[in-house]
């Protein structure tokens, strides 16, 4: 039996993932720079996250390798990944981002079949083709809303997401992912922190549209999600919550469009669903 909690608190997951471009945009628009966006991002976001875990009695910190790969992978993985992210919202729509970079997954297991020999099957295949052939439409037949700056930024930011994903599926396989997350946010927050200081581009939000563009993208766009995924994830298979995921990047192209006026074509709307396509292909079982 359909468990519709389950699938409605992942639905959650996927709208608040999905907002992120749009606040991205949004601090951009108020001259937020991007070490400071993701510095008080990481920040608040650890915050909550520690929080949520202690009322839960699940919050625990790790020690040796498991500390020092989990502390790795936040500020090598999920903050360049985060940083690449926001950089190419600089060159595109929040929509084309939101698109581009759902093709994570099939990243995830292209590299699983190059470093982890893992069987490559048709259907593996099948999903790179319609994803590479929605990300080739998007970016060809779309010159007013992809940049190809924009395009290597954020194709680099899904192969880093999906590095970072293989990495921690094979370094810390024991090791909940809620707990993990606890740990890659603070160290994503350090390394913004290093990275911003020795570039002098780090500011203090002063008014209060901004301290709410970093709320909303520390909320709204990071621990809520968070603790909604973990909390469908309790209820629903992994594949199925990885399937219903697939609308966040569906929400990124219509808030886009909503409050930011961005431009949704034709091309737009079929590659991206070309994208999603070999995204739902690759994790159907």
């Amino acid at each position: 039996m359909t468990d519709r909690v389950g699938i409605a608190l992942v639905v959650v997951s996927a709208v608040g993932f999905g907002t992120l471009g749009i606040f991205g945009k949004l601090a951009a628009d108020v001259g937020l720079s991007i070490p400071t966006v993701l510095l008080f991002r990481f920040v608040l976001a650890t915050a909550l996250v520690w929080a949520g875990l202690a009322a839960r009695g699940r919050l625990r910190r790790f020690s040796g390798r498991d500390l020092l790969v989990g502390l790795s992978l936040g500020a090598l993985g999920y903050a360049v990944m985060s940083g690449l992210y926001f950089w190419g919202l600089s060159f595109m729509t929040a929509g084309l981002v939101g698109i581009l970079l759902y093709t994570y997954p099939v990243f995830v297991v292209a590299l699983s079949a190059l470093l982890l020999g893992e069987r490559v099957t048709r259907r593996t295949g099948a999903a790179l083709v319609l994803a590479l052939t929605g990300v080739a439409l998007i970016t060809g037949g779309d010159p007013a809303g992809a940049d190809l700056r924009g395009i290597v930024i954020v194709l680099g930011a899904a192969v880093v997401y999906a590095s970072y994903i293989t990495a921690s599926r094979v370094a810390l396989d024991a090791v909940p992912a809620d707990q993990l997350t606890a740990h890659v946010l603070p160290a994503a927050a350090c390394a913004y922190f290093v990275f911003g200081s020795t570039t002098g581009t780090i500011s203090v939000p002063r008014t209060l549209f901004e301290w709410a563009v970093i709320a909303g993208i520390a909320v709204l766009a990071t621990a809520l999600p968070i603790f909604t995924f973990f909390a469908g994830l309790g209820r629903i298979a992994a594949s199925r919550a990885s399937i219903v995921s697939t609308v966040e990047p569906v929400v990124t192209l219509l808030l886009g469009a909503a409050i930011l006026a961005e431009p949704v074509t034709p091309v737009t709307v079929v590659g991206g669903g070309l994208v999603l396509a070999g995204v739902l292909l690759v994790q159907v079982e």
